[in-house]
């Protein structure tokens, strides 16, 4: 019988291998140490590799991960050995997409921070349980834009990177008109 994809963790690690954002939706690591060493164990494995442009397939400890890099910022997906990774690596790029759209093309460490709860969120809507939702990159920031800002609240009910961010929007429709 065939069963849905599933995934296993999403990370997003800094260039230390620290963490930014993860999420694990299986208990093959049951303790926070435990995770934190296959992180680590992840990271030193992938970070001598050029993934930059295109994703890239391991294989680790009976898992499959699926990673890619910008700046500063290592981006990873991993299912189990019998995962196809083409569905792998679709959810990656579908993550990796959709924090591009979300951060504004400013896919760093810093600004990934400071919009944590945006990437977060945008976890939260591509993957529930393991089972994969979503992988539409602009479908995934849609959803997580219409939860963070509320375009109708005034801008006095914005707080200012909000406002900032409507105002810039607003200039960028109005000049592409």
């Amino acid at each position: 019988m065939e069963s849905c994809p599933s995934i296993k963790n999403i990370l997003l690690l800094d260039s230390e291998g620290k963490r930014v954002a993860v999420k694990y939706y299986s208990d093959d690591w049951p303790t926070n140490s435990a995770k934190e060493t296959f992180e680590k164990a992840v990271f030193t494995k992938t970070q001598k590799t050029n993934a930059r442009t295109e994703a890239e397939v391991a294989m680790f400890e009976s898992n499959i991960v699926v990673y890619k890099f910008v700046q500063d910022l290592h981006f990873f997906v991993t299912g189990g050995e019998d995962e196809n990774e083409l569905i792998l690596a679709t959810v990656l790029q579908g993550f990796f997409d959709a924090v591009g759209l979300l951060l504004r093309g400013n896919v760093e460490k810093r600004e990934a921070l400071e919009n944590l709860d945006l990437i977060l969120l945008c976890l939260d809507e591509i993957v529930d349980g393991g089972i994969v939702l979503e992988t539409d990159a602009n479908v995934i920031a849609g959803k997580v834009a219409s939860n963070s800002i509320d375009a109708g609240a005034s801008l006095s009910e914005q707080t200012i990177s909000q406002a900032l961010a409507t105002a810039r929007e607003h200039l960028t429709r109005s000049l592409l008109k």
